[in-house]
């Protein structure tokens, strides 16, 4: 079993040759992803395999991003430290980890009650006390708390929901995933130019799980 500083160790390795190797460059990002345990964030049988170049399973389904594809809708989201972002998809709490890093504050979603539940203890164990971990349906947004100033959303949908898109705030970025239900996606980012005008751009292919729920996959 791997021991805390070989787990530092990897973590760094990851950083340099998985992150910064790819192009990954935002100092908010690579310092976000060097301080999160991504170990306490998988099950236990796969600690070992925390820091692999690839997904990882979470259960129920699930999985939790490769390092890079995190770093990279991260990245896209053009944070400066200090925002309100909206993670749909909380799966195992990694991301929502990475993000509590950089902005003041976490809107997190996720449609599986036991995975949800057990993101927010990790979190909370890891001292990440500025996420606040909901289930429910994440294709609807979280209305309330908006509007937000990122979105992320891990999972492959049919279309761009309409509800987040219009729960941005106007400048900022929604990064998620569109494509067929069982095969590779776009990774797109959308721009809310003003209260009406978006704007488009594609990240390259990637593959998710499908985003389930009302303006997602049935």
């Amino acid at each position: 079993m791997i021991q805390g500083s070989e787990f530092e160790s990897r973590r760094a390795s990851m950083v340099d040759y998985q992150l910064v190797a790819r192009g990954i460059e935002s100092p908010l990002v690579l310092e976000a992803m060097a301080r999160v345990a991504r170990e306490k964030f998988v099950p236990e049988s796969m600690q070992d395999c925390a820091y692999d170049d690839g997904p990882l399973p979470i259960g129920a389904g699930q999985t939790i991003s490769q390092p890079y594809i995190v770093a990279l809708m991260i990245e896209a989201l053009d944070l400066q430290g200090g925002e309100k972002v909206l993670d749909i998809g909380t799966g195992s709490g990694y991301a929502a980890a990475v993000l509590a890093c950089i902005a003041s504050e976490v809107f997190s979603m996720e449609r599986v009650p036991e995975l949800a539940e057990r993101a927010n203890r990790t979190l909370v164990s890891e001292g990440f006390d500025n996420v606040v971990v909901r289930c429910g349906d994440g294709t609807l947004g979280w209305p309330e708390h908006q509007p937000f100033d990122g979105i992320i959303v891990a999972a492959g949908a049919p279309a761009v929901p309409e509800a987040l898109k219009h729960q941005l705030a106007v400048g900022s970025h929604l990064v998620i995933p569109v494509g067929s239900e069982h095969a590779v996606q776009s990774l797109q980012r959308i721009t809310r130019v003003t209260e009406n005008e978006f704007r488009t751009e594609d990240f390259g292919a990637v593959r998710f799980v499908p985003l389930l729920g009302e303006q997602g996959w049935s």
